[in-house]
């Protein structure tokens, strides 16, 4: 039983160890994405490619409101929450403000404008045989059989039949009848895909297609999957939208800044550390791990899932290591409660980690509520301010409640830690 529970501390430091390693490199590759305040970003105005004397002011009014709510959804899929997106109605266009990606050196504000991706216009269309580009590519023929307004849902799949990625679409009422229509009517000929009139797929086909869903092919990974995916359900834009000025902006606080916060937040982390270590000793040392574990593992999440930090952002992720220093400080006060009261010393650290736990989830599902509100409130540097406070708490409870009880039930089956004194009981 005690080699169990020293194997279990080893291999817990050893993840731990692992972890800090590829959060090293994530820091040293630059891979963490900044927000506008600390990198600065892109500037862009964009502008429907439309006829407006065909339309009249509400109808453009309420095409650009449709226009805004579209592109916060697409950069809400790709994390992207330190953003600005504002509708200058005067003259009928859209400003919008994203900051620079992770690692970028040379500043190519087009480049970084595409990360909006497509607008959305999703087609399967009739194919006209002779119709073809230089690649021979089918081309737009007009015959709609499939539009991306009568698709309910979209997600990225394995395709196992051959291999690679799809997007399996879900069809509302509309979609399943038409679609059912042309796919008996169409049966050993190609329907194909576009997206803005761009040629994605061409599948051929092979039956009569009823049940309410649709794939498409030709994705490389799961990656380029998941953002058409992204794209799809966001919606299709009312018009073409055309960047007419991109420019890049200067940073609103600068890396000066950014490098002020985590430097307090480094001493902060440093005071917590001799804290714990005074007043709990051992079980404080292992606390201190569970921290680090807590700061690397969110730093991760953050890399690779690329939201953007803001300062805002970096204060949730200080905040999680408040809400990790509480419950470790709740299970040790209980350990000492039971340890005071006669027990063995693995009974007490079982014992403190059973009775703590009702008062540890308490406080991290309240946190959990307060960032959910917020993010679904919130816009801006308050959205990523709730991402990673959010990430930051869950992952907290994680590394309080297992990874510290691993190795501290670790330490407690090593005979040169049974001195109560090294737990804080005289």
């Amino acid at each position: 039983m005690r080699n169990y529970s020293v194997l279990k501390l080893v291999i817990v430091i050893l993840v731990i160890a692992v972890c800090a390693f590829l959060a090293y490199n994530e820091v040293k590759n630059d891979s963490i994405r900044t927000g506008i305040d600390i990198r600065g970003g892109v500037y862009a105005i964009l502008e429907p490619d439309i006829d407006k004397s065909s339309l009249s002011a509400e109808e453009i009014d309420k095409g650009l409101e449709s226009a805004k709510t579209i592109l916060g959804k697409r950069l809400d899929a790709k994390n992207l929450f330190d953003r600005s997106i504002n509708i200058d109605s005067v003259n009928d266009r859209i400003i919008i403000e994203i900051p620079w990606a992770a690692g970028e050196t040379n500043f190519n504000p087009q480049e970084q404008l595409d990360e909006l991706g497509k607008t959305a216009l999703l087609t399967f269309q009739e194919v006209d045989e002779n119709k073809v580009d230089e690649f021979g590519r089918y081309l737009p023929t007009g015959k709609i059989v499939l539009q991306g307004t009568q698709v309910k849902d979209a997600m990225p799949a394995p395709y196992q039949e051959q291999g690679g990625w799809v997007v399996v679409l879900e069809l509302d009422q509309s979609g399943v009848a038409s679609f059912a229509e042309a796919t008996g009517r169409l049966i050993g000929k190609p329907i194909a895909i576009f997206m803005d009139d761009q040629f994605i797929s061409a599948p051929i086909v092979n039956t009569k297609i009823e049940g309410g869903s649709a794939i498409i092919t030709g994705q490389a990974n799961a990656e380029e999957a998941a953002e058409l995916a992204a794209t799809i359900r966001s919606g299709a834009l009312p018009f073409r939208l055309v960047a007419t000025k991109v420019d890049s902006i200067s940073p609103q606080l600068g890396e000066g800044a950014m490098n002020v916060a985590v430097k307090a937040g480094i001493v902060g982390f440093f005071l917590v550390c001799l804290f714990m270590l005074l007043v709990y000793r051992l079980p404080g040392l292992i606390a201190n791990i569970g921290l680090f574990a807590l700061v690397v593992l969110t730093l991760l999440s953050v890399a690779w899932t690329q939201i953007s930090i803001t300062l805002p952002g970096i204060g949730g992720i200080i905040l999680a290591v408040g809400m990790g220093v509480d419950a470790n400080c709740v299970i040790y006060e209980r350990i000492k409660e039971e340890l005071r009261a006669g027990k063995t010393l693995r009974a007490a650290v079982d014992q403190g980690f059973h009775r703590a736990f009702t008062a540890v989830v308490d406080s991290n599902v309240t946190t959990l509520i307060t960032a959910v509100v917020l993010y679904a409130l919130g816009s801006g540097p308050i959205k990523g301010f709730a991402m990673t406070l959010g990430i930051g708490v869950a992952i907290s409870f994680v590394t309080a409640v297992t990874a510290t009880r691993l190795m501290l039930q670790g330490v407690t089956g090593l005979s040169i830690f049974k001195n109560k004194w090294l737990y804080g009981v005289k």
